[in-house]
């Protein structure tokens, strides 16, 4: 299951009030954002380094794409074929650091006829300031799969990195022995 989806925004500029003086945001900057931040926009010159508050959509699409670090990549052995990944806690702050305002939510949870089975379908948000985009996936295991965690949690962790790998991150595990 897969699905993909984006949606334009306007953006303009605003006027927010703090306490009793008004303060006209000289860049646009999302109401959310905005609202986090107590009614201020930080000017250029003042910017913290978070890479993905009040940036337009390519930008942050452009951070997402970049080759994960090795010291982020793990590896597992499954069915006798050592597998690479990022886990799920990794994939979470790499999302935070390049699209603060990303948000993620459980679509479904789907048990197969024999209840063996769990399927999970993900859905990703991105926030820019011109767009909003997202991206679903799925992820399935085995009720009776022995490790840390239930097969829910399993699923869902697997779902949401096949999501973020739709926008980017970490696609270069995918295709890396076919380069």
């Amino acid at each position: 299951m897969a699905s993909l989806g984006l949606r334009l925004k306007a953006v303009a500029t605003s006027t927010l009030r703090s306490g009793a003086a008004a303060t006209t945001l000289s860049r646009p900057c999302s109401f959310e954002l905005a609202k986090r931040s107590r009614g201020f926009c930080s000017e250029p010159e003042n910017d913290v380094p978070t890479s993905g508050i009040g940036r337009p959509l390519a930008k942050i699409l452009k951070e997402l794409n970049k080759k994960v670090p090795d010291s982020a990549i793990k590896t597992r052995v499954e069915d006798g074929f050592a597998m690479k990944y990022i886990p799920w806690h990794t994939v979470n702050r790499i999302m935070n650091l390049h699209a603060p305002e990303w948000s993620g939510e459980v679509r479904s949870v789907t048990y197969s006829p024999d209840g063996n089975t769990v399927t999970v379908a993900y859905r990703v948000t991105l926030y820019g300031t011109d767009a909003e985009i997202y991206r679903e996936s799925t992820g399935t295991t085995s009720v009776n799969d022995k490790g840390y965690g239930d097969a829910v949690q399993k699923a869902e962790a697997m779902a949401f990195r096949r999501a973020c790998a739709r926008l980017g991150l970490g696609l270069h595990l995918y295709h890396e022995d076919a380069l």
